[in-house]
């Protein structure tokens, strides 16, 4: 029975009434239930970016290494000999604080099948996660499951996950964000396209059968969770990573032999968003008969088929004299493959149930979302948190227990826990792993490396939107540019609470500006990303969250480079400049108990010089180890580079006895930019430093890698053992006490 249309329905699907209005103008007449939904779930703000479309215009999009933009699946850079990387994060956050399970494993599925989409192969899988503080039981739960759910579909995908970040902050408490990001690599001449072209092309449905999972899962992922939202579990999809990984296989070889003219994964909104995008895509129409679709569930209603986000699913067009050669294929995988309708060419999704017509909506319609400029405004809250003297900051008496403390919260702690979750068998490509600044990998049958990282920290960019988007750009070329590559292009993934509020709105807009003016100057364009808004429980909005995926080329695999030391006797530099900041860091918040303060400075153009002078002295051979100076300080730095690899560790003696004009615990903890650990072999120092003085980047020499401590100065001396106990088992204890 079809459902009558009322105020209380265009409500519940989450559309105003003006919005209703311009629906029934763009149809002539008013629209059914099922077309109500289709609107519902394609004027979203998940799907159509209707708030942060004008501002997204700000990002620089081109370069001559970009060989596909914002716009399709995933972004698509040059790596040279004909060669590309694609890559592409998304957010999977409200279905994670339901079902942080199945809700994480789809996140990085649905990544997964964003690259093969556009001829692809998966390489490698990272995640960024937040939660609210781990000693929440409901918190650990949530940890727990998320890295079951990422780490278990990626092995049964034969993924290997990388790498990642998680951080811990109550603003996350009731609205964890779990972003996934994808890597995959491809011949130019492979591109696949969402474009529904030709007409009279057939138009298939491929994977896994359809059910009454994910339902209005967009319309649900475009509010803010509540206690009766936290409830919809049906609106979670659950993955199937067996059947996504010979989907994969299948779509990759259906492409490469040159049988598909368009294709579109099944995500957000299902059948509805890929037949209105390909067909507006490609200037033309598609028409389905629904009652072909494979389905897992009796008596699903046309609005049911539409809206499903049941996973593992593609659209396909093909010409019709391939379709016997693209069955052979299917079989050959044991992939499911139904024909279920043609292109058209009169712009409409025509959806029928036999001969009759259920829905008939006209493409662009759908795609082409009302579009907002929403007010913006100075958040009030930024008025007591700027105003902090440090000088009112009282240095602590024991810097040895300042640095065991910052070690072992779980933000800095090793995450060692979650990716040891990983299966090794499908590492084999992976020549860094997860522990070190960015992970590096074999590209199969090739020489080339890449390096691969995300990034943010959303403290400074809850204090400084403006600054703290630029410097997550500029943290994650420093990750790549440390383990000695070359920086290409970003991904983003944009969380932030309501749009319609208007401090958020402005501190999304700051954060664009900030990562426009960031991958203007360090020459790294924005090829794809995802905006996530509303991310909110009841007690109001997380930390704007704005995460840069970033991918990097090696070109000489013997130049890559990590962050723990490798020799006794090494000489140890710092390169940058340290200044007496003390805003937005891990020692404010968790000595101080203040989040309070500015983001750290930074000279973008001095970033850019010092990642520049960094990749000469590694292309040199000068440099044995380098290592991001971030979170938690110098003094945090140096202990990573002692103790973060697994087996070979060794200590350091760093000589502070003469200190820059700073105070002692700016010196050590304090988050300045632009700086970064390296150690060399004590013969090649005399080059670093002319390279270094050649080039106007401050090198501090500090001491000498060796021994089985950590000193520094007269502040700090202790036990490597102790060191790697504090910061090697935090999370693990936690989860254990669960």
């Amino acid at each position: 029975m079809e459902v009558r249309i009322t105020k209380e329905t265009i409500a519940e699907l989450g559309l105003s009434e003006e919005e209703f209005g311009k629906i029934k103008g763009l149809m002539g007449r008013e629209p059914n239930y099922t077309e109500l939904g289709m609107f519902s779930a394609m004027w979203s703000e998940h799907c159509s970016y209707k708030s942060s479309k004008p501002v997204l215009k700000l990002f620089p999009t081109t370069g001559k290494q970009v060989l596909q933009g914002p716009g399709e699946n995933a972004g698509v850079v040059d790596i040279g000999d004909g060669l590309a990387v694609a890559f592409k994060i998304e957010s999977h956050n409200h279905p994670s604080a339901i079902e942080p399970y199945e809700a994480s494993a789809t996140g990085g599925g649905g990544c997964v099948r964003d690259i093969f989409t556009m001829g692809a192969r998966p390489v490698a899988l990272l995640g960024s996660l937040r939660f609210g503080t781990l000693t929440e039981s409901k918190v650990q739960y949530l940890l727990a499951e998320v890295a079951r759910g990422f780490t278990t579909y990626a092995n049964i995908s034969e993924i290997p996950v990388v790498g990642g970040e998680v951080y811990f902050d109550e603003s996350y408490e009731g609205n964890p964000l779990v972003n996934a990001m994808a890597v995959g690599f491809m011949r130019h001449k492979d591109m696949a396209k969402a474009r529904a072209t030709g007409v009279g092309n057939l138009v298939l449905i491929v994977g896994g059968a359809t059910g009454r999972d994910g339902v209005a899962g967009a319309a649900f992922a475009s509010k803010g969770l509540d206690e009766e939202q936290g409830e919809q579990s049906s609106a979670v999809a659950i993955g199937d990573p067996k059947m996504g990984k010979i989907v994969r296989a299948a779509c990759l070889e259906l492409i490469q032999r040159g049988h598909v003219v368009g294709m579109q994964d099944m995500g957000a909104a299902g059948l509805t968003c890929s037949m209105c995008e390909t067909a507006y895509n490609g200037g033309t129409g598609i028409e389905i008969d629904m009652s072909l679709v494979p389905r897992k569930e009796e008596k699903m209603t046309p609005y049911e088929v539409m809206l499903s986000e049941s996973q593992e699913r593609m659209l396909a067009i093909i010409e019709k004299d391939r379709l016997n050669k693209v069955k052979e294929i299917f079989s050959k995988w044991g992939v499911p493959a139904a024909v279920i309708g043609r292109v058209t060419d009169d712009g409409m999704v025509r959806v029928k149930e036999g001969d009759k017509v259920v829905a008939e909506v006209p493409a662009a319609a759908l795609v082409e979302a009302p579009v907002y400029h929403l007010e913006e405004k100075s958040p009030e809250y930024l008025k007591v948190t700027r105003e902090l003297d440090i000088r009112d900051i009282p240095e602590p008496d024991d810097y040895t227990q300042v640095l065991l403390t910052i070690l072992s919260s779980p933000t800095i702690a090793s995450k060692e826990w979650v990716y040891r979750k990983g299966d090794p068998k499908v590492a084999q490509n992976v020549k860094v792993g997860p522990g070190s600044d960015a992970a590096v990998i074999r590209l199969p049958g090739t020489e080339k490396h890449i390096a691969v990282t995300v990034d943010c920290n959303a403290r400074y960019v809850y204090l400084n939107p403006y600054v703290g988007g630029a410097i997550a750009v500029a943290e994650a070329a420093r990750n790549l540019v440390c383990a000695g590559a070359k920086p290409l292009a970003i991904t983003d993934c944009l969380n932030f609470g309501n749009p319609r509020n208007p401090e958020v709105f402005w501190q999304f807009k700051q954060s664009v500006l900030g990562i426009s003016e960031a991958c203007r100057v360090l020459e790294t364009p924005v090829v794809s990303g995802n905006v996530s808004f509303n991310n909110e429980s009841p007690k109001g909005s997380v930390d704007p969250t704005p995460v840069i995926g970033m991918v990097g080329l090696i070109e000489d695999d013997s130049r890559v480079t990590t962050q723990h030391f490798k020799n006794a006797g090494d000489t140890v530099f710092i390169l940058g400049e340290t200044k007496e900041e003390l805003g937005g860091s891990e020692y404010l918040k968790l000595i101080h108990g203040l989040k309070k303060g500015d983001a750290p400075s930074i000279d973008l153009k001095v970033e850019k010089k010092l990642q520049e002078t960094l990749l000469q002295m590694i292309k040199k051979g000068l440099i044995n180890s380098a290592h991001d100076c971030s979170e938690g300080g110098l003094a945090v730095a140096l202990a990573e580079c002692c103790i973060s690899h697994p087996t070979t560790k060794f200590g350091a003696v760093i000589n502070l006895d003469s200190p820059p004009s700073v105070r002692t615990d700016a010196l050590l903890f304090g988050e300045s930019q632009s700086r970064i650990v390296v150690s060399c072999n004590p013969g090649k120092k005399d080059e670093l430093k002319k390279i270094a003085q050649a080039n106007n980047v401050p090198a501090w020499e500090m001491g000498k890698v060796g021994g089985d401590k950590l000193s520094i100065g007269k502040w700090v001396d202790i036990d490597l053992e102790k060191l790697d106990k504090s910061w090697g088992k935090t999370i693990e204890e936690f989860l254990e006490r669960k």
